[in-house]
């Protein structure tokens, strides 16, 4: 058997091998999309299409709405051409913790679209964004996708290339979704949301600020008139819910494929993009998901609070949002990350076996996160981390790896624990702090690229890693490293959110990492002596 509009009509796929089929006419459903869309998606990952994929498809299964998706994909255009090779469909496959499997075809995405100008689809995304009918637009690109700004708050090369050359040759991403606003501005100052849905805070806010950023110098430069500007100004118009998000959706797994293979399904390869980008015509993600939107939509929007989907005001949603990023899952996440990837884990469910790195979790979550945490009161902070714990990240059938998700964390460790110091600090009770001082000088030592074996280790993507690994380049395990670049990056408000020595840990960090670096297996032995203390 093969994923394609021939399986959906398959009878022994649904009876005997317990794939769950789209109880709706598909292509009727396409063809109702196309003629009055009501939702364009930008980003055609994993998450999208196992989560907001599939809510969308319980609404089409209930019959509570006729219309389903179009995925726009604006960075990389392989994704378009490997879901096409697949009828556009995927197959969903959730793992839970208890150890059971679910299959379910996704049919509610009827099409994905290259955001490419030089594309016959850029043409039919800008008669889509045009539509009157169009109630949102969502997102998730990645953090990195809002940016139009470089490390130093310069405008990047390919954004000022875009505010020359206007938008008949626009490059950039929020380039192009400027483009795709003004197109809508054009045709009528069509109401419309834009849904940040990226896991960041305030991904509202900084959607709409690189959005009417943008769209100004376009304005100035003479290519759009300032009325433009203030319809994305106007939120009775045009607005920017926040939203909290939180599903671990790893990259496909070869076991998940060798599983659907055992069903006698064909052509289940992954593959990695020219962009690196893993693909493939599955899945996988947990049960556990949640989404949480701040309820403005100014043209309505899809009926997804029948599908789990929380809807609530802007307060709520930052409250939700701040209580997982900064203390009840993606501090945790952080922590192992860093650990797992110098004591020589490969997936995060097997570190959960390890008890140092429990203790170490609990200690941040339960005792040092939970405290300064604001209760949303829609989700209990409390009963979310003991789901964290004991649920999501020792399921088995969640591949999720530590070098993964330590990717990029320079650019994580000022959201993930800032907040939390800061709030110690403004306590007065800094000596508290046990695990937090670890994650920092576990990170230190992360950077010299040497595991607690003395082994060579390939670090993760970081856009810092030029700035940092020429400071960590000399150090060796056994050998005093020099103190005043380390020390300074530590001074660093930017990556740790205040100046750790200000803060009064600088010189506790700078300690453990010594400890930490002094010999092979020091990182294991300085983590049970300190988490002694607790």
């Amino acid at each position: 058997m093969k994923l394609n509009r021939e399986l959906l009509s398959n009878e022994n796929a649904q009876n005997e091998i317990g794939l769950k089929m789209p109880a709706f006419d598909v292509q009727a459903v396409k063809e109702k999309t196309m003629e009055e869309p009501i939702w364009l998606h930008c980003g055609a990952g994993n998450i999208f299409r196992a989560f907001l994929g599939a809510a969308h498809q319980q609404l089409l299964n209930k019959g509570t709405t006729d219309k389903g998706i179009i995925a726009a994909e604006g960075y990389d255009f392989e994704i378009v051409d490997v879901m096409e090779g697949y009828d556009n469909l995927t197959i969903n496959v959730m793992l839970k913790d208890t150890g059971e499997v679910d299959y379910e075809v996704v049919a509610s995405i009827v099409d994905y679209l290259k955001m490419d100008l030089s594309d016959a689809d850029f043409e039919k995304v800008i008669n889509i964004m045009k539509a009157p009918s169009l109630q949102m637009v969502s997102f998730t690109i990645t953090e990195k996708g809002y940016s139009i700004t470089d490390a130093s708050g310069e405008f990047t090369n390919v954004v000022k290339e875009d505010f020359t050359n206007g938008p008949s040759q626009v490059k950039s991403y929020i380039g192009k979704v400027v483009y795709m606003l003004h197109e809508r501005y054009q045709a009528g100052k069509h109401p419309i949301a834009l849904v940040s849905m990226d896991n960041m805070s305030h991904n509202g806010e900084k959607l709409a600020a690189s959005v009417r950023q943008f769209a100004s110098k376009w304005v100035e430069n003479g290519f759009m008139d300032q009325g433009f500007v203030d319809y994305l100004n106007d939120e009775t118009l045009v607005s920017f819910p926040w939203s909290m998000i939180d599903k671990i959706t790893p990259r496909p797994d070869v076991k998940v494929k060798a599983m659907l293979e055992e069903k006698g399904l064909e052509g289940m390869d992954p593959c990695m993009t020219e962009r690196h980008t893993y693909v493939s015509p599955y899945v996988n993600g947990e049960e556990t998901e949640y989404l949480v939107i701040e309820d403005h939509f100014p043209n309505g929007r899809p009926a997804l609070e029948e599908a789990g989907i929380i809807f609530t005001d802007r307060k709520t949603v930052n409250a939700t949002e701040t209580m997982k990023v900064t203390a009840c899952l993606n501090p945790l996440h952080t922590a192992l990350a860093v650990y797992g990837c110098l004591l020589g884990y490969e997936a995060i469910y097997e570190e959960m076996k390890d008890e140092d790195l429990v203790k170490l979790i609990k200690q941040l979550g339960y005792q040092e996160g939970l405290p300064t945490v604001v209760d949303p009161e829609i989700i209990s902070p409390k009963a979310f981390i003991d789901e964290v714990i004991n649920r999501r990240l020792p399921n088995p059938f969640i591949p999720d790896a530590p070098q993964r998700i330590v990717t990029d964390t320079s650019q994580k460790l000022s959201i993930r624990f800032g907040n939390t110091l800061k709030a110690y600090v403004e306590q007065g009770d800094v000596s508290s702090l046990v695990a937090i001082p670890l994650v920092y000088a576990g990170w230190l030592r992360y950077l010299m690229g040497v595991d607690d074996q003395g082994e060579a280790m390939t670090l993760s993507p970081d856009p810092l890693l030029p700035e940092l690994l020429p400071i960590f380049e000399s150090v060796e395990l056994g050998k005093e490293p020099e103190a005043e670049a380390i020390q300074a990056l530590l001074k660093n408000a930017d990556i740790f959110g205040i100046d750790l020595y200000e803060a009064g840990i600088g010189e506790d960090v700078w300690q453990l990492f010594l400890q930490l670096a002094k010999a092979p297996g020091a990182v294991r032995e300085t983590l049970q002596q300190e988490l002694a203390k607790i």
